[in-house]
């Protein structure tokens, strides 16, 4: 009886491959967000996430900071299951993903969003009714 040889992929190399950089990971995460009705839950966990933990650092209530975390994020995912029916990119790259959540939030606020969709979803994605000619936070 021959000797039981290991898994291939328990004694394999792991290639490591270079971290992603923002530029690279925005397109993706815009993508991930085609939905209008999925950036505009997204933008709200995120402003009122934002707001309990200021409220939390100056009451200086730490236990708070759970609270804003539930905010932010349980929508957020919420969204992504029953609207845009796709896996969140926190569960992939949550540092980008969280750096992309602020960065939405601040083009709808300034009323860019809807350029930066131009260049993730093009003009196909308007074409499907997705995207910046449905988005609330777009100025032309």
């Amino acid at each position: 009886m021959p000797a039981a040889q290991p898994a291939a992929g328990r004694h394999a190399r792991r290639v490591e491959t270079p971290a992603m950089q923002f530029e690279e990971f925005w397109p993706r995460y815009l993508r991930a967000h085609a939905n209008p009705s999925t950036r505009t839950v997204h933008v709200a966990g995120m402003l009122v996430g934002v707001g309990i933990a200021v409220y939390a650092v100056a009451l200086r209530r730490p236990a708070l900071l759970a609270a804003a975390l539930a905010a932010g994020y349980a929508p957020a995912w919420l969204s992504h299951l029953l609207i845009e029916r796709n896996r969140p990119e926190t569960f992939r790259e949550p540092v980008l993903s969280l750096q992309a959540d602020f960065a939405m939030v601040a083009h709808a606020l300034r009323g860019t969003l809807g350029r930066e969709l131009d260049g993730a979803l093009g003009k196909a994605g308007s074409a499907a009714g997705i995207g910046p000619a449905d988005d609330l936070y777009t100025t032309r």
